[in-house]
């Protein structure tokens, strides 16, 4: 197939297009800056944005299926109509572009589990719950996937796109350049989290949503939501993380209230001193939700065969801190060395 992916140099992107490739297909990339490292044979690249509807149009052209992963992920409220845009105005126009198309190519969303299971409480959500928009209406990233998402199930019937959503959750394993999705590893290696948060996490290994997104170029249920990860509190995770790493736990376990106000005390302290906060309020309220999901659908629909987690964390680890400074890492205890490869 001739293959056309937005998004194709982050995290996901560096795996999903391996697979792709080893199964003979051609690639087009779409991406505002050049890639860091030269693109494989079978892989030709498009600079430009999304919002440049001549570029895009042209990138259309006799593709047989689009890989949709362009996003942005911010936590912070400065950052809001920068999503809204990308992950909205400029789906919402690329479908367009695509309706005008002869043929319609298979289109794959990248969503995210944080459009549907997201809860106040302890409890774990399948495809079928409803869009938690008093829940995440305050949080910028999430709203605007769930409005993408929203649009993409709506337009794609009526333009008669045959589309296939993905719903991951946080990804994990190496290979995270810009930290857009590890950070909690990161902010944990570096004794940035003073207290340990109350909710509940989901995790994939990225190489397992490389391969389901693989997948989903033949299977997976046509204008259906796809949950994929694996469940922890966020206790388990961080023990998880400080067993492999020798980074002790935080030492203080708060109410949820209290979390939230110690990091907004932070963060004017950190707005006084004219420097970003270690943890935005916002990242530390998300901490205190719950993000369980069910991936039964995605194992049997799209082969979804989760790694073993502390192979997805050590991986994980050993990718950040052969980017981190020796001097940021926090209690080492002799692990971090050995992880590195010293």
């Amino acid at each position: 197939m001739n293959i056309l992916v937005t998004g194709g140099t982050g995290f996901l992107g560096a795996h999903l297009l391996p697979l792709l490739l080893a199964d003979g297909h051609k690639i087009r990339l779409i991406g505002r800056s050049i890639p860091s490292q030269a693109l494989p044979e079978g892989v030709e690249f498009r600079q430009g944005d999304l919002k440049n509807r001549e570029l895009v149009r042209a990138a259309l052209e006799g593709v047989d299926a689009i890989y949709h992963l362009a996003g942005r992920v911010s936590f912070r409220d400065k950052d809001a109509r920068q999503m809204y845009e990308l992950h909205v105005d400029c789906t919402r126009d690329l479908l367009h572009d695509i309706s005008k198309l002869k043929k319609k190519p298979r289109f794959i969303l990248m969503s995210t589990s944080g459009t549907i299971a997201v809860s106040k409480t302890e409890c774990v959500l399948n495809e079928e719950a409803p869009y938690p928009l008093d829940v995440v209406g305050r949080w910028p990233y999430y709203l605007s996937k769930i409005f993408e998402e929203k649009l993409a199930l709506e337009l794609c019937p009526k333009y008669e796109i045959p589309l296939v959503v993905l719903n991951p959750s946080l990804l994990m394993g190496p290979g995270d350049e810009r930290l857009s999705s590890t950070w909690t590893v990161a902010k944990f290696l570096q004794g940035d989290i003073p207290a340990l948060p109350n909710g509940g996490i989901s995790v994939a290994d990225v190489r397992d949503v490389a391969q389901v997104a693989f997948n989903a170029l033949r299977k997976g249920e046509l204008y259906g939501r796809h949950l994929v990860g694996l469940n922890f509190s966020m206790r388990e995770f961080f023990e998880r993380v400080s067993r492999l790493s020798g980074v002790s736990m935080p030492l203080l376990r708060l109410p949820k209230t209290l979390n939230i106000l110690g990091a907004k005390m932070l963060g004017k302290w950190a707005d006084w001193k004219g420097r970003e906060p270690d943890l935005d309020a916002q990242e530390v309220d998300i901490g205190e939700h719950w993000f369980w999901l069910e991936s039964t659908k995605a194992q049997q629909l799209l082969d979804y065969r989760p790694h073993d987690i502390y192979e997805t964390l050590q991986d994980t680890i050993a990718f950040i801190l052969q980017r981190m400074p020796p001097g940021h890492v926090a209690g080492t205890k002799g692990r971090l060395e050995k992880l590195r490869g010293d």
